[in-house]
């Protein structure tokens, strides 16, 4: 039977599931149809899926519909999981995109597109969602002839103006409607393979209409691939069964896969130990899979998602990654190092974890998409491994490149050691991602060492050295190096690569790239102005696409930094009526490049993991040298001239004056035993970064005199509070507020009051007024601390943003909040920070120690008078009580 895969993919709330359900019950593959809201959907088999009703993991389903056998991949669709659906995309034949008729085209679904026509996968169009109120099929065809003019509807296939419009699309179809008039079912099939043509149908999938005529869709207009007969597959997903078993889940692209084949990548070898076609959580064993099955194989430990075997070669990295990175918070008493290989089984499954051992932190990191897959995987770690996990506020992740050409030299020569290696970086377009070439004759370095050193580069996520961050979108070409017949070893180019990129990123031009979103803004006409005022203050772009019937449309772009939480602003200042859709469009360049940089700290010839000069060797001593003179005393000729007089001496003006560049043998070797990656000669100059609590205490000191033995300046002290959110934040004000929302605002203002009496300083209490239409900014002095109500149109994070950027030079400024984006930007500005519950737990021991102080002295001072009588006084007081009680 000729086989099918078929990816179904779509928005968030599309009704992808219940399509998918609609698909297999209509094929006969189940006998009855299963909803989301009943948490019976076929395909959504784990419980947090069943949970939260949505796809979380991609699921395969196999069916039949006339001669053809479909493979389903059901994959997620919310944003959170872009990764596990990118994932499934190098292996569909066709793709079913299902865009809501209620919803239209949304951000996400224009990302979806983009992915799709960037893995040149022909698309079946399903509308959903027709039977609902405001679902117009005409509107929503102009919508979709946005996305591509090929965009038709395949409901009526015999009509004039349906030969029209796919004469439109394609030469050939144009000359044989002129010719015949009409156009051959396998010209449409042959235009829709090419992505010239994309079929639309419309319908309800929850009432099963349009259902059929998309499965006669598929049947009447797919054309079935041809595969080789020599063996290969593509590796797409990474899982383990209930009983643990490493699951590896591939296509195979050529000849078949029997039960005790060996396979191989190079590098690692395994026997395949059972085959598992999955459908739905079920599955079959079978002793061989043919060329366009799915499959799921056991036996093979060391395969990773996007590996290709036997004739298949590699995928290039996923296009959508997370761009927020977090910090793994562990239990008390868990050993973060016991922990680490736990995670690293999840990272095998989620590769865009890319889960970090930070020495210098001793922590672990991990990047995530956003809040849903946090709770996800948290109930994930516990469920698997029995423990409770949190994460830390999210940061950007940066990344580098270069913006010119330069040749780096890496040459590692400790004593009975040699190999020297000449990489030439160029700049790449934007989104190409890192790409690995060799341009070096073999009669200057041997095949088998240019493929080791293109390996090396391969292995390593090269850091740049502005931030440390990952670079990218850059061309390394292999152009030169040597080996010694004798001394060299593997390792030893391993360490010449490492040092020719860092060399070659200290010669370029190093550019700090930030990821951006692309949006689309629906808005009332009236608040245009106030929308593109706020985006460009975000450090955004936009433009007007659209205007009608009140309503306008702003597209653009701008940083996540600053775009991260502005829909919760637009649901604010247009009562509900606006709408934002957001989709991540890639990295550009940072745009507070000298803030970020100020902010990281980071010193490129300090980080010992990733060093930037050379090792050489001079009569049987080995030496370190800096990168900027490591041209001077490489082996090999250099491929590009050298810089201009003026350049070179820039960069020998930055080089130390050391007398004596020799260091002994001892030290050499050291170096080599401690570390395959660089010398420990230096001690890294990277400090712990101090804890909110710590940074503020920090602050609030009396300025004790430094290492220097100066005294530091003392500013005045500033605490700006956000009033609502830490409201919000303590359960206590929070059930008051549900009651009496001055109550809960007049006792964190008591408390506060407090608080300033026992540790001084300036306190300032931000509440919002940005909705009370023509408020002034209004400022109350409220006992010994000030109270601020913001005006119309502004939040009180603007306010306290506002203020921290403005006087965090002239006061040491302390904001208390735990918004996420807010305690981004502030660390941003330079401040210091104070969570809702650290700021609790301080005012509260705060509190405790005045009141044991307050004990204490009153204890001390405590002066009975009988004390200080005479013995005769007290003896004739001690007989008047004893006449009294006498009486």
């Amino acid at each position: 039977m000729r086989k099918l895969v078929i990816g179904i993919l779509a928005h968030v709330d599309a009704g992808k599931t219940t399509l998918s359900e609609g698909i297999l019950y209509l094929s006969g593959k189940i006998g009855k149809l299963g909803r989301v809201d009943k948490k019976d959907a076929y395909l959504d088999t784990y419980e947090l899926e069943k949970a939260r009703g949505i796809t979380i993991f991609s699921k395969q389903a196999v069916f039949e519909t006339g001669d053809i056998q479909v493979t389903l991949l059901d994959t997620p669709g919310h944003v959170d999981f872009s990764a596990e659906m990118e994932r499934t995309l190098q292996v569909l034949d066709y793709a079913i995109l299902v865009v809501s008729g209620t919803d239209g085209i949304q951000g996400h679904t224009k990302t979806l597109w983009k992915l799709l026509k960037q893995y040149h996968i022909p698309v079946i169009l399903f509308i959903n969602k027709m039977d609902m109120q405001g679902a117009s099929k005409n509107s929503l065809m102009n919508e979709l002839k946005q996305l591509d003019d090929g965009c038709i509807e395949f409901e009526d296939t015999l009509t004039e103006t349906f030969f029209d419009q796919l004469a439109m699309c394609d030469e050939k179809m144009l000359e044989a409607y002129l010719e015949r008039g009409t156009i051959e079912t396998v010209l449409m099939k042959e235009a829709i393979r090419n992505r010239k043509v994309f079929p639309c149908y419309f319908g309800s999938a929850l009432k099963l209409e349009g259902v059929e005529q998309l499965l006669q869709g598929i049947a009447s207009f797919s054309v079935i691939p041809s595969y080789p007969a020599e063996f290969g597959a593509r590796v797409f997903k990474i899982t383990r069964d209930e009983q643990g078993n490493r699951l590896t889940h591939l296509k195979i692209t050529g000849g078949s896969l029997k039960i005790r084949d060996i396979l191989s990548n190079g590098i690692w070898e395994d026997k395949v130990n059972q085959i598992r076609i999955y459908s739905g959580q079920k599955y079959e064993t079978v002793n061989e899979a043919i060329a366009g099955s799915v499959c799921a194989v056991v036996g093979l430990s060391g395969t990773k998602t996007g590996e290709g075997l036997g004739i298949e070669s590699a995928v290039h990295a996923p296009i959508l990654e997370p761009v927020l990175s977090y910090q793994v918070l562990l239990p008390a008493g868990c050993d973060p190092r016991a922990m680490l290989p736990k995670l690293r089984q999840l990272e095998e499954e989620e590769p865009e974890l890319h889960i970090v051992w930070e020495e210098e932190l001793q922590e672990i990191q991990a990047q995530l998409m956003g809040e849903v897959q946090i709770e996800i995987l948290c109930s994930l770690i516990e469920t698997r491994f029995g423990v409770k996990v949190a994460f830390g506020e999210g940061k950007i992740v940066y990344k580098e490149t270069i913006s010119d050409m330069v040749e780096g030299v890496g040459h590692f020569e400790p004593l009975r050691h040699y190999a020297e290696v000449h990489l030439l970086l160029e700049p790449g377009e934007s989104g190409s991602g890192l790409i690995f070439e060799t341009n070096c004759s073999e009669d200057i370095l041997g095949k088998s060492w240019q493929r080791l050193i293109l390996t090396h580069l391969e292995e390593k996520e090269h850091r740049g050295v502005l931030t440390g961050a990952p670079i990218t979108d850059m061309k390394i070409t292999l152009i030169s190096g040597r080996a010694h017949n004798k001394h060299t070893e593997g390792g030893d180019f391993r360490e010449a690569t490492y040092r020719a990129v860092r060399n070659g990123l200290k010669q370029a031009k190093s550019v700090l790239l930030e990821p951006y979103y692309s949006f689309q803004l629906e808005l009332p006409e009236k608040m245009v102005g106030r929308a593109m005022a706020d985006i460009e203050k975000m450090c955004g772009t936009s433009e007007l696409a659209q205007n009608h019937n009140g309503m306008a449309l702003l597209t653009g772009s701008g940083p996540v930094i600053t775009m991260r939480n502005y829909q919760k602003e637009v649901a604010a200042y247009t009562q509900g009526l606006g709408r934002l859709f957001l989709s991540l469009e890639g990295y550009e360049p940072c745009h507070n490049t000298e803030e970020v940089l100020e902010i990281i700290g980071y010193d490129s010839e300090r980080d010992i993991m990733n060093p930037t000069g050379s090792v050489f060797c001079a009569h049987g001593t080995g030496f370190l040298v800096e990168w900027y003179d490591v041209k001077k005393y490489m082996h090999v000729e250099g491929y590009l001239k050298e810089k201009s007089v003026g350049q070179k001496e820039k960069a020998e003006s930055r080089a130390p004056q050391v007398e004596e560049p020799w260091i002994s043998l001892e030290e050499i070797d050291k170096i080599i035993n401690n570390t395959a990656y660089s010398n420990q000669g230096k001690k890294s100059g990277w400090k712990r970064p101090k804890t909110a609590l710590e940074s503020y205490y920090e602050s609030l000191g009396s300025g004790n005199s430094s290492s220097g033995g100066k005294q530091k300046e003392t500013r005045e002290e500033y605490l700006l509070v956000d009033g609502y959110n830490i409201i919000f934040a303590w359960p206590d004000l929070k059930e008051l507020a549900a009651q009496n929302m001055d109550g809960a605002r007049m006792k964190l203002m008591d408390a506060l009051c407090n608080y300033q009496g026992i540790r001084g300083g300036q306190i300032i209490v931000v509440f919002d007024a940005y909705l009370v239409q023509g408020h002034i900014e209004e400022v109350i002095d409220y006992h010994n601390i000030h109270m601020v109500f913001t005006r119309e149109a502004q939040t009180a994070d603007q306010y306290i943003e506002k203020f921290a950027h403005d006087n965090q030079k002239k006061y040491n400024i302390v904001v208390a909040t735990s918004d996420g984006l807010q305690q981004v930007i502030i660390r941003g500005a330079g401040c210091a920070l104070l969570s809702a519950r650290e700021l609790k737990e301080d005012m509260d021991a705060a509190s405790e120690r005045l009141r044991q102080e307050y004990t204490d002295l009153q204890e001390h001072k405590r002066n009975h008078l009988i004390d200080n009588l005479s013995k005769d006084a007290k003896k004739q007081l001690s007989e008047l009580i004893h006449e009294e009680k006498e009486k």
